[in-house]
């Protein structure tokens, strides 16, 4: 393998890890749902009702 092989292996497993990160973090903070646009990390139901995994 060429090093640019090396390269975007590496930026892709960055991006994973730091994806993971993400959620990890909000998950801690509470968050109910980390893809919903309006933070709806108390009762979801009205400001989230516009994210369809918040309906769940």
């Amino acid at each position: 393998m060429q090093a640019i092989d090396y390269i975007v292996i590496a930026v892709v497993v960055l991006i994973l890890v730091l994806a993971a990160l993400y959620v990890i973090r909000a998950k801690k903070k509470g968050k109910k749902c980390i893809g919903c646009p309006v933070n709806c990390s108390g009762d979801c139901l009205s400001s989230c009702n516009l994210c369809n995994a918040c309906r769940k």
